[in-house]
């Protein structure tokens, strides 16, 4: 099956993230999708059915909150061995879904999209929770009655305590209630994105990496101005000297009003950039 070009990815991704109920496993398999050019629709198809598959062999309505995530545990970090390592961590392909699928490794949050995405789609009451540095998930009523899980631990159950310790170490900050609320679809794929931007930001020579993922960023419904920013710089780096000198202008354009000083600075650099053009 041929793969979709540029244009049609990026069409797709746009359409897909301003749906009223955005579908992550899709996103997820769409921005794998711009960094893995042997992925095609029928490689989304194959990923969906997995995800599928493993929801049926999860059992018929186990119960309470501690039930459905025990019953995940079970399923997804004894049987199927999903878990992750210090290792993952330098690997791009920890950030994409479909690989986490077929190597059963990956970052946290990767890790907790398989888990929502398997336990959706058997009915549970599952939500993501993103902790600074860490995301879990957790089953049952936020706000209520509900447990926490790290599917990067193989589920391991997770106190308030777990909690705590896992925000403190960190930021260094103590836990608040706001941390446990429930993370949004597209909060999700952002903070994926910021993921790969930083995997691709330690290594100078994937710069065509960062560009496709903040491209990706800037196509969310909401999301950070300065990404405009990063976008003109990266394609000064990469010797596009006009488009990016123009998106500097139109980036200082904007900030202007309540920063005069760094869109001086910005002018200054699109001006470096066209210069590069002589």
């Amino acid at each position: 099956m041929p793969r979709m070009n540029d244009t049609s990815r990026r069409r797709r991704f746009a359409d897909a993230a301003r749906e009223e109920r955005p579908d992550l496993a899709l996103l997820c398999l769409l921005v794998g999708m711009e960094a893995d050019s042997g992925l095609d629709e029928a490689g989304l198809d194959e990923a969906q059915i997995e995800l599928d598959r493993l929801a049926g062999q999860l059992p018929f309505s186990p119960g309470a909150p501690e039930d459905w995530a025990a019953a995940l545990a079970r399923l997804l970090g004894e049987r199927h061995d999903f878990r992750g390592g210090p290792a993952d961590y330098r690997r791009l392909g920890s950030s994409l879904l479909h690989t986490v699928l077929r190597r059963r490794r990956g970052l946290p949050i990767l890790l907790s999209v398989v888990w929502m995405e398997v336990a959706r789609r058997a009915g549970a009451p599952v939500y993501g929770v993103a902790l600074p540095g860490h995301f879990v998930v957790g089953f049952g009523d936020p706000y209520g009655s509900h447990v926490l899980a790290d599917p990067y631990d193989g589920g391991r159950p997770l106190s308030s305590e777990d909690a705590a310790t896992l925000v403190s170490g960190a930021t260094g900050a103590p836990l608040s209630a706001s941390m446990l609320s429930p993370a949004g679809p597209l909060d999700i794929v952002l903070r994926i994105l910021n993921n790969i931007r930083a995997w691709a930001s330690a290594r100078p020579e994937r710069t065509d990496v960062r560009l496709w993922a903040v491209e990706l960023s800037l196509l969310l419904p909401s999301h950070p101005a300065e990404l405009r920013y990063e976008r003109a710089q990266l394609l000064v780096q990469r010797g596009d000297f006009m488009t990016g000198a123009k998106e500097l202008e139109d980036y200082a354009e904007v900030v202007e009003a309540v920063r005069p000083d760094a869109a001086e600075t910005v002018r200054h650099e699109a001006r470096a950039a066209r210069a590069m053009l002589n």
